[in-house]
């Protein structure tokens, strides 16, 4: 998966770019979610993920593992642009719960 990594201040953003969060990309999502969440390297992980239409298990794991590691160290993570079918998941498996799913990046920016 390519994924591109903008830095804003305390505030890392992480845009997604493909269509599938799976069990194909994941290994390679998780590497990275292990490089970015870092403590006193960011204190927010901000997942852009307007182009993921797909999510399966494997990448509900990659993106609880940001979470587990931000929140460890007194961050924390925010998804946005989260498509609807994916957000569908995430309800039916109560992650709608874990995550704060914003709208738009700026609104995550913005959030504490």
């Amino acid at each position: 998966m390519k994924f591109e990594v903008i830095k804003n201040g305390k505030s890392i953003i992480l845009k997604l770019h493909g269509r599938k969060l799976d069990a194909t990309v994941c290994p390679e999502l998780k590497a990275e979610f292990l490089v970015l969440c870092k403590p006193k390297v960011t204190q927010k992980l901000i997942v852009d993920m307007a182009e993921v239409q797909f999510c399966d298990s494997s990448g509900l794991s990659a993106l609880l593992i940001a979470d587990r590691t931000m929140r460890e160290h007194g961050g924390n993570v925010h998804l946005v642009h989260v498509h609807k079918k994916v957000l569908d998941l995430m309800k039916i498996s109560q992650l709608d719960r874990v995550f704060t799913i914003n709208d738009k990046v700026d609104d995550a920016v913005k959030a504490k």
